[in-house]
């Protein structure tokens, strides 16, 4: 693995290599990107394709790419600038891409930008709240996630967000009727550290999960776009917005074995099924439904 640095004016993007660049059979580079998870979430599924050349890169201030910018909010726009000043970087013409969570919501967004970048998008349940029936009930569900970390530290945040994200169904009367949840029941620490800058629990990533993607503009693009569900999310909020967000693309949604993050090893505590997913995500870049 070879790792690189793209210098842009906003931030200095680090971004590694497995593989060789060119290409040796000519295929599309493999580019893996999530948000807020960084470039070391992908290890267990760049390594399932051994026969790709595989990009992983870190955001703009997360992982090992830093900020020029002077600012701490997530936006799809400047992300999606991102990831175009890499594939320039790369020098390797337009690539496939695997695109997680909210890597998936800036994916749609390098589509609609730069047309040309990408053959084939596989968006892997992109959490776009506000399009869901019951969005502005999901808006409240996600401030009370940063009430409570505001409140609490991160610990007590975290909890609140595993909470909302495992609710099944839409967020009705009895969800917002539960206390908050104890950390402890979900092995998070009680304890604040003080810090208020988590990506996750804060509003910084709030443009990621409000984003309503340019659907004249994506349809225009010449990708092939796939929108991708686990089979075990179906009933909860990111099954939920992958179903909206392929509705509102005309899209049907394409299965996939396991959960948001099937694709992970045990390395994280809550293991997917890195080999089974992907198999499928093998089908899915080769044409299969």
């Amino acid at each position: 693995m070879d790792t690189y640095t793209r210098e842009t004016a906003g931030a200095d993007l680090v971004y590694d290599v497995r593989g060789p660049l060119p290409t040796e059979d000519g295929r599309p580079l493999l580019l893996m990107i999530g948000q807020p998870m960084d470039a070391g979430g992908f290890a267990a599924l760049a390594a399932r394709f051994p026969e790709r050349t595989v990009v992983t890169y870190d955001p703009r201030g997360l992982g090992r790419s830093t900020r020029k910018d002077g600012r701490v909010e997530h936006t799809p726009e400047v992300q999606a600038d991102d990831v175009h000043a890499v594939i320039e970087g790369l020098g390797a013409g337009p690539v496939d891409m695997f695109a997680s969570s909210g890597g998936a919501v800036t994916a749609l967004a390098v589509v609609a930008k730069y047309p040309g970048d990408v053959t084939t998008l596989v968006a892997h349940e992109p959490p776009l709240v506000t399009l869901t029936p019951d969005g502005p009930a999901a808006v409240r569900a996600r401030a009370r996630v940063r009430e409570v970390y505001e409140k609490h530290g991160w610990g007590a945040g975290m909890a609140a967000f595993i909470a909302m994200t495992s609710w099944e169904g839409e967020f009705t009367d009895a969800y917002f009727a539960q206390p908050d949840p104890d950390p402890a029941a979900f092995g998070m620490p009680a304890e604040d550290d003080g810090s208020r800058d988590d990506p996750l629990l804060s509003d910084r990533s709030w443009a990621i999960s409000s984003y309503r993607p340019d659907v004249d503009a994506i349809t225009r693009a010449a990708t092939r776009v796939v929108v991708a569900l686990g089979e075990e999310s179906e009933d909860v909020l990111t099954g939920r917005t992958t179903v909206a967000t392929a509705d509102l693309l005309d899209l049907r949604v394409t299965v996939f074995p396991s959960h948001h993050g099937g694709f992970l090893d045990g390395e994280f505590g809550y293991a997917g099924k890195p080999d089974e997913f992907g198999h499928r995500l093998r089908e899915v870049l080769d044409g299969a439904s």
